[in-house]
């Protein structure tokens, strides 16, 4: 009966996994496929001529269907008692053939963004951040494919853009919004040239905006008054990243993306249906900074971090479109007649790249600003893992070269655990044959069996669990490098050599179209490569040396765990499979030395 019921746990098991990748997984990736694909060819009807130096825009989320214009929520004054004023967003309504991106961004006047890693525009009418592109981070592996472009303006399909400004308990005075149109002192913003935005509201308070970016992703933005209307004003800085539509995540439960910040030196993060759940979360902290985050691209507001502001989480549905929206009110600025005040604070528009997110925090005095990438539980682990192999590749040139450097060093730490874990192994193998004349003899008494195997390992002092606790011990490690080959934007299009590319993506190949042999895509859960079998026979070769379950079911099953493994790993990152079965390799040749040292026989 219980051999029954453990075969039936693993068939049960085995077409879970299985129903669960040709049920669900498939059709979800060959939908985003689809849509990706139809992206593309129409983002490439709607192209608009090249610019020099300028880099072609994804069909992501600045494609270019248009849709109606949605409103922005404005931070309100704290105590004010007045509803939630809200501002337009730049833009007019649109019928879905509407305009294409090109022409959008034509429509309103920009201040022209040149870097080496960004290109774009600021929009001068409400001064919004909606027009960004990568220049060094591309769709696929292919040259020629569209650069990721990360904000977009309203009028396109899914807007996603920043703004910035005040707001005021005294409706008297007149503050810029999303339709002020500012007055630039230059064409275009470069690292090595700040730009300058300028607007009178006629009552005598004059106000500016200056932006400043670094050679990589952080703009500096100082909003200062002047005020000669000759009486105090008081006014609230306020920043705020809206993005217009749920975009698609990959859905797995050890990777955040979604809303998410940091308070108190504390993270919270929240999916994007935590938000559409509560509406509005309101919390106050001592700087910190909120944002909205992709599995490898950030737009965060970074206040003053000696500032105390009110931040909200917050999701609305206008014209049946998901709007989600993070925003912080900063500290009151009482301007008197006469005087001037400012207020500084800092937009990160970019890719999560570890050692330029450290940089940040480091320098900028950023609060936890590294926890934007999804570490895990095992931080403490994952970011020393995630360096040692950055310092490897630095110095050899290839990230999978590392992770083979890497995975000996892991087993040079763990090499004395390793080392108990197969001397006891060996040890039982040695008491195999003993085992197998207690099984013949109470075959038909299980209690009785399991009673003298209990004296056998007493009596020969063996512990059958010695094998099986370092073992365990080494599972966090192998979660973390999983992590920091998954979320690691340095691992992303890293290649290694042969047909493995992308180190971040899973093999490419398959055994059931003879590696691309005959013209044929099998389904998903058949999507098995050459390093996935590679890894499945190391483990079973490892399987061979340690010693085999007493119960001859039990063997035939821990037998099928390297096909079920193989199946399961397929699709994870080739690097992490690479890892696996270069371990396997090591850890065979270390268990056979110590099996040949203590006289025990190696073949089966």
């Amino acid at each position: 009966m219980e051999q029954r019921n453990l075969i039936m746990a693993v068939v049960a098991s085995v077409t879970i996994l299985l129903g669960w990748q040709f049920l669900y997984e498939q059709p979800r990736i060959e939908k985003e496929m689809a849509a990706r694909k139809a992206a593309q060819i129409e983002a490439a009807k709607n192209k608009p001529a090249a610019v020099p130096g300028q880099v072609p825009a994804t069909s992501g989320q600045g494609a270019t269907v248009p849709s109606p214009t949605l409103q922005t929520v404005v931070p309100s004054v704290p105590g004010s008692g007045a509803p939630v004023p809200t501002a337009p967003v730049v833009g007019i309504p649109v019928k879905p053939s509407g305009p294409s991106r090109a022409s959008i961004l034509q429509k309103a006047p920009r201040v022209q963004i040149n870097s080496n890693r960004l290109i774009g525009s600021i929009q001068l009418k409400g001064g919004q951040f909606d027009d960004l592109t990568f220049t060094s981070y591309r769709e696929t592996l292919d040259k020629s494919s569209p650069a990721i472009t990360l904000l977009s303006p309203t009028g396109t399909k899914n807007p996603y853009y920043a703004q910035f400004g005040w707001v005021s308990a005294n409706a008297s005075v007149k503050l810029p919004t999303p339709e002020t149109v500012w007055t630039a002192d230059r064409t275009a913003l470069s690292p090595k040239q700040p730009l300058t935005l300028r607007w009178d509201n006629g009552q005598g308070v004059k106000f500016k905006r200056t932006i400043l970016l670094d050679e990589n992703y952080m703009f500096s933005v100082t909003q200062s008054v002047e005020n000669n209307s000759g009486k105090a004003i008081t006014l609230y800085p306020y920043g705020l990243v809206s993005r217009t539509g749920t975009p698609e995540t990959l859905g797995f439960f050890i990777l955040h993306e979604g809303l998410l910040g940091v308070f108190n030196g504390q993270l919270k993060e929240l999916d994007y249906d935590d938000v559409q759940e509560a509406k509005t979360i309101t919390q106050r902290s001592k700087g910190g900074w909120i944002g909205i985050t992709d599995k490898y691209w950030l737009t965060a507001l970074i206040p003053n971090q000696k500032s105390d502001i009110q931040t909200n989480f917050r999701h609305n549905l206008q014209l049946n479109k998901d709007k989600y929206q993070v925003d912080y009110l900063g500290d009151p600025q009482v301007i008197p007649a006469g005087g001037s005040g400012s207020v500084s604070n800092r937009l990160f528009a970019g890719a999560k790249e570890v050692k330029l997110l450290d940089a940040y925090e480091e320098n900028l005095g950023i609060s936890r600003f590294d926890l934007a990438i999804d570490f895990g539980w095992f931080y403490f682990l994952t970011k020393p893992i995630f360096y040692v192999l950055l310092w490897f590749a630095d110095h050899i040139g290839n990230y999978g070269l590392a992770i083979l450097l890497l995975t000996v060093l892991i087993k040079l730490a763990f090499f004395p655990l390793a080392n108990k874990s197969y001397r006891a192994m060996s040890r039982l193998k040695q008491l195999q044959p003993k085992m197998t004349k207690l099984r013949d003899r109470h075959k038909d008494d299980r209690a009785k069996m399991n009673e003298a195997m209990m004296q056998l390992y007493k009596n020969e002092k063996v512990n059958p669990a010695a094998g099986c606790f370092p073992m365990l011990v080494q599972i966090p490690v192998f979660f973390a490098l999983y992590k920091v080959l998954f979320v690691s934007i340095e691992m992303r299009h890293a290649p290694f050599y042969g047909w493995i590319q992308d180190l971040s993506a899973p093999d490419p190949t398959s055994v059931f179209s003879l590696f691309g042999l005959i013209p044929w895509t099998p389904p998903e859960f058949l999507l098995i490569g050459i390093w996935p079998i590679l890894m499945g026979i190391t483990m079973y070769l490892q399987q061979k040396l340690n010693p085999a379950p007493a119960d001859p079911m039990q063997a035939k099953i821990f037998m099928f765990l390297p096909i079920m493994f193989t199946f399961m790993l397929a699709r994870f990152p080739a690097g992490l499979v690479i890892y696996w079965a270069w371990n396997n390799i090591l850890s065979i040749a270390q268990q056979w030395v110590i099996m040949r040292r203590m006289g025990v026989k190696v073949n089966p």
